[in-house]
């Protein structure tokens, strides 16, 4: 007679607590937030709701052109490295067959692909699929959170009230501005200078733009 040991049984994990009232009213008042679109300063870089489609989107890293000074918005994909003005939205460089070292942010510890177009021969930090991420307060007080009320489909947030928990009324001091409801979330950030939001996701990605004269040392403002 051949014996068997009997497996242990599983263990049951204690069950998730039940959210407070505190909570759910939280949880309620970001579901019934529509989408609206970001306030003054911030005007978008793109004619389409959902920016520009970039397929097979794997993360996005901020660069400054050496001429100009504008944001640089630095995407991976599966299709290669393309290099976007983050003020007039233009594609101004694009690689379609990066090297096999340097085609995804993953092959070095730093998470970073090498530039190109007029930031060539630089590296530029992705933030995405891989990990990193983005800056998400500016020196003038502006905040961006990701939130998932109803997993698995993030909500990007824009403040200007120090964040979670929003006190005052929505449009007023806190926006909705990106609803990820049709493909998977990527990242979302502002840049380095605090002049530029950028939302990716799998197939696109979103921009946002302020001048230098909206941000905290160019602006005349109390």
């Amino acid at each position: 007679m051949k014996w068997t040991r009997k497996a242990a049984p599983v263990e049951q994990s204690e069950r998730e607590p039940e959210l407070s009232v505190y909570q759910q009213a939280m949880r309620n008042r970001l579901l019934a937030a529509p989408v609206v679109p970001a306030p003054e300063p911030w005007q978008p870089v793109f004619e389409y709701a959902y920016g520009v489609p970039v397929g097979g989107l794997l993360g996005i890293g901020f660069a400054t052109h050496p001429a100009s000074g504008h944001d640089l918005v630095m995407v991976v994909s599966h299709d290669g490295h393309g290099l976007f003005d983050a003020v007039t939205g233009e594609k101004i460089a694009r690689d379609r067959d990066p090297g096999p070292e340097d085609s995804t942010p993953d092959a070095v510890a730093d998470l970073s692909c090498p530039g190109l177009g007029p930031i060539a021969g630089s590296r530029v930090r992705i933030a995405g699929l891989f990990g990193g991420g983005l800056h998400t307060t500016t020196a003038d007080g502006w905040t961006l959170e990701v939130v998932t009320p109803a997993w698995p489909n993030e909500r990007v947030l824009l403040s200007r009230d120090g964040g979670l928990p929003h006190a005052g009324p929505h449009g007023e001091q806190w926006w909705h501005i990106f609803h990820s409801n049709y493909s998977t979330f990527r990242t979302a950030g502002f840049s380095p200078s605090g002049q530029t939001i950028a939302v990716a996701t799998s197939s696109d990605l979103s921009l946002w733009t302020r001048g230098p004269a909206d941000t905290l040392f160019g602006s005349t403002e109390a």
